[in-house]
């Protein structure tokens, strides 16, 4: 008897442990490593086989100034050379292009200003094995500028950088979206920036549909000869009739 209780009790042990083996199993999703402090940004590019690029950003106190690093690694080489500057507000991404076709990559960071606008700022630069040519990238022109309040969103194609943002009414605070936005294309010759504007602001248009409005001409009927002749003949006829 006791023989059998053991028995029964194992089998119920056993279809326990293997309903429990039928559960579909839970994944848990990566999550990214956390940086250690003072680090704010990190982004590995690899251009090539054993050539990788990391760029990195770091400061203490604020985080609306800090500085930046970008550091090369040539592992077939062994060599490892580091390139610093200042950096104003947040890095938001990186970009790896060669838009110039001179088979030197070049490294493209984009930060994001702490100011009311958020305006974007780019630090560029050009490689050639170890060493680093820092490229002057071009500020928006007054007429670029106009509605611009931030939002950029960057992007290369077909070598040539991309760069979008939505224009507001005006330039400070209260100023509204007008729903158009504005796209600009960089290229790149000699270590030069050359910008474009590719597409035509919607405030433009408004503005010269306006100013035609405006300069339609007023159609005015002119007096015909028979409605003038007919007016003098009605004043000489009460002329003669008061006499």
């Amino acid at each position: 008897m006791k023989f059998s209780k053991y028995i029964f009790l194992s089998v119920c042990l056993l279809a326990a442990a293997c309903s429990e083996d039928k559960k579909p199993a839970t994944q848990a999703t990566p999550q990214k490593p956390a940086l250690m402090q003072p680090f704010r940004f990190h982004k590995a590019i690899e251009v090539s086989p054993g050539q990788t690029y990391d760029v990195v950003s770091w400061g203490r106190g604020s985080s609306a100034v800090g500085a930046y690093a970008i550091l090369h690694s040539d592992s077939a080489g062994m060599k490892y050379t580091t390139t610093t500057g200042d950096l104003d507000g947040t890095i938001t991404d990186v970009y790896n292009a060669d838009m110039d076709t001179d088979g030197n990559p070049e490294i493209l960071i984009q930060s994001k200003g702490k100011d009311t606008v958020n305006y974007a700022r780019v630090y560029a630069f050009e490689f050639n094995n170890s060493d680093a040519n820092k490229l002057d990238f071009p500020k928006l022109t007054r007429s670029q500028r106009k509605g611009y309040r931030g939002e950029d969103n960057f992007y290369i194609r077909d070598g040539k950088l991309i760069r979008e943002f939505p224009i507001y009414t005006s330039n400070d605070s209260a100023a509204t979206k007008t729903g158009a936005k504005r796209q600009l294309e960089y290229t790149l010759r000699s270590n030069s920036f050359s910008v474009e504007q590719l597409s035509k602001d919607s405030t433009d248009v408004k503005s010269q549909s306006s100013t035609q409005s405006v300069a339609q001409p007023t159609t005015v009927k002119k007096k015909t000869s028979s409605t003038r002749k007919k007016k003098t003949v009605e004043s000489k006829r009460r002329r003669r009739h008061r006499r």
